[in-house]
């Protein structure tokens, strides 16, 4: 049975586009993955988290694309100021219902520019927001700060379209690396460094390949794949699955930069 492209239905919305941000944060308040997985370690993320955690204490910080906060009021716990930022109002509202004192949440655009003053913060991080910040944040970060970043691999989950033809796109070449990279060298920072962790993520059910690939979508598409398209899938997923679960590559970028 030929899998469905959900990208050929009527209310499919493009990944990560202002549209489905707004979409997702009216489905579900917090940005959080709705599929099981586990990640071996180390990962990308866990050692970002790591970096930024020892970046940033007692210094004033920029969180850009902050989702509803919850990473940020994390890290207000060793910061002395910290600011999140991000342009989806629903999250913003969340991370300003469970702000601390010492954080705060805007609401705004990164493409219309950062509404801080010049040299504000000590450091920024994105923390899988978008590569378009760095443009802008040479601008508020103190020369001599550090900007973290994490941004998904490339190779991310590079299996599962070769596992599950059309129900998941083929990407070619580094388009993510590709962005980051021209958005560094426009930037003009005194120090940047992009390193790939490359770790594996072991998928634990078929139902949970149909959330991934229908995350932040209208529900519909997923009960349609879900009614349409689950027995091939578990099939699938069975004849690859391993005990921890169906491995597949997770990839991340980290970038460090001295402004």
């Amino acid at each position: 049975m030929k899998l469905l492209d959900p990208t050929t239905f009527e209310n499919w919305i493009p990944p990560h586009s202002i549209k489905w941000y707004k979409q997702l944060s009216h489905l579900q308040k917090n940005y959080e993955y709705p599929w099981r997985s586990v990640l071996s370690e180390p990962n990308g993320e866990s050692m970002f988290d790591q970096i930024v955690m020892q970046t940033i204490p007692n210094k004033k910080v920029l969180d850009v694309g902050c989702g509803h906060g919850e990473f940020t009021l994390k890290c207000s716990l060793v910061a002395k100021e910290i600011v999140g930022f991000d342009a989806t109002d629903n999250f913003v509202q969340v991370g300003n219902d469970n702000k601390k004192s010492n954080a705060s949440f805007i609401v705004g655009n990164i493409k219309d520019g950062l509404p801080f003053k010049a040299e504000e913060f000590n450091c920024a991080y994105i923390r899988k927001g978008p590569t378009s910040a760095y443009l802008a944040l040479k601008q508020v970060i103190k020369k001599g700060g550090a900007i973290i970043g994490l941004h998904p691999g490339d190779a991310l989950g590079k299996e599962l379209p070769l596992l599950f033809p059309h129900l998941f796109e083929i990407s070619e070449g580094t388009p993510i690396l590709d962005s980051i990279e021209q958005k560094l060298k426009l930037s003009n920072f005194s120090q940047s460094h992009i390193k790939t962790v490359d770790s594996t993520e072991y998928i634990q059910s078929p139902l949970d390949i149909l959330k991934l690939r229908c995350f932040g979508q209208h529900p519909s598409i997923f009960e349609t794949l879900k009614e349409k398209n689950l027995t091939p899938i578990t099939t699938i997923f069975e004849q690859n699955a391993t005990e921890k679960g169906l491995p597949i590559h997770f990839s991340r970028y980290i970038v460090q930069i001295i402004v």
